[in-house]
């Protein structure tokens, strides 16, 4: 007979050891998972707190430099209206008067005083600016008149036309289009008026531009657009164009006869002396002077276009205002805020 094997039986203390490992590799796990849950709590709060912080500085941002541009707006109006205090309503406007002079990009904190100086780490902040005689523009209110598009104002809008070398077509629909609008508003001011229920109602009116980009609504392309914002603009009324301040495309355009060579020769004449009145206007620009219109020329203006410009380290804030002038009061008609952009050149 073989001998039979006897097992020996394991000990209390390796039984122990073995079933312990499995809770050993269960807990290092739960550790693991634990530790991974904190770190994305952790960061997400982190997270959450940098936004809030980057949302706040913005918002602060953003609102200083609307109260800053607000200053700058309003220190235009006060220009214009020391310029009318000392001329007593009774001077003419020109491009050498202080209005016209452009705020080349100055740095704000150069104007700090003594206990407000700038600190390292501030953000440097460069203002900029200019006004601009709106009057000095073609005003495309004024091809309508009595409700009818104005042969002559069409004849006058035609030239430019000419000499920008655009489409003509554009200009009639441009026109065409004004007019229906014109008429549209006015059926439903006076069924308002009237309080009836027929006509048109101020929800139907079509939108009527109130600046020159806005006059592709009418038909207008990109392109003629685009050639035409130095020499065109979109006022409230029919305004008369400022000889003192007219380029030669609309100086030539806007006097019949005048082409554009002796218009740039008036131009250079009218640099070294403003006109001072309707009169001296005529005298200089000869035969042509003869067909001068107090309804269609002048020279003083009343509307004024603002163009303030702020930058803020490399971000750029740029607003646009319309003002008008009327006595001694500058009242803002309407002011535009174009988008946020990176720093480019600084305005000329």
């Amino acid at each position: 007979m073989k001998p039979v094997a006897h097992t020996r039986p394991l000990g209390l203390r390796a039984l122990r050891e073995r079933s312990a490992w499995p809770q050993r590799g269960a807990a290092l796990l739960t550790a693991m998972l634990t530790v991974a849950l904190v770190a994305t709590l952790a960061s997400a709060a982190l997270w959450q707190q940098w936004r809030q912080v980057e949302i706040e500085m913005a918002e602060r941002g953003r609102s200083q430099t609307a109260w800053m541009m607000t200053g700058a707006l309003d220190w235009t109006r006060l220009i214009l209206r020391e310029d009318a205090i000392s001329a007593q309503g009774a001077g003419a406007d020109h491009l050498g008067e202080p209005w016209a002079l452009p705020v080349q990009e100055s740095k704000l904190s150069t104007f700090l005083s003594q206990d407000q100086q700038w600190r390292e780490g501030d953000a440097e902040v460069f203002l900029s600016g200019q006004i601009t005689d709106a009057q000095s523009r073609m005003n495309v209110m004024n091809l309508i008149e009595d409700g009818q598009v104005s042969a002559a104002a069409l004849a006058r809008f035609a030239a430019l036309f000419e000499r920008l070398n655009l489409p003509l077509g554009e200009l009639q629909n441009m026109a065409r289009q004004l007019q229906s609008v014109r008429q549209t508003a006015t059926q439903a001011t006076a069924a308002d008026n009237a309080t009836t229920a027929s006509g048109p109602t101020s929800a139907d009116l079509p939108l009527m531009p109130q600046q020159t980009t806005q006059l592709v609504w009418l038909g207008l392309s990109p392109r003629t657009l685009a050639a035409l914002r130095a020499h065109i603009t979109v006022l409230p009324e029919a305004t008369p164009v400022n000889l003192n301040t007219a380029s030669a495309e609309v100086l030539s355009a806007s006097v019949p006869g005048l082409s554009l060579a002796s218009a740039r020769q008036a131009i250079e004449q009218r640099q070294r002396g403003h006109w001072a009145s309707l009169n001296a206007a005529q005298q200089a620009l000869g035969p042509a002077g003869r067909l001068l219109d107090e309804k269609q020329h002048s020279v003083q203006s009343r509307y004024f276009e603002v163009l303030g410009r702020m930058r803020i380290d490399n971000v750029v804030q740029q607003e646009t205002a319309l003002v008008r002038r009327e006595g001694n009061q500058v009242r803002m008609l309407w002011r535009v805020k174009s988008p946020q952009h990176s720093h480019t050149a600084p305005l000329q």
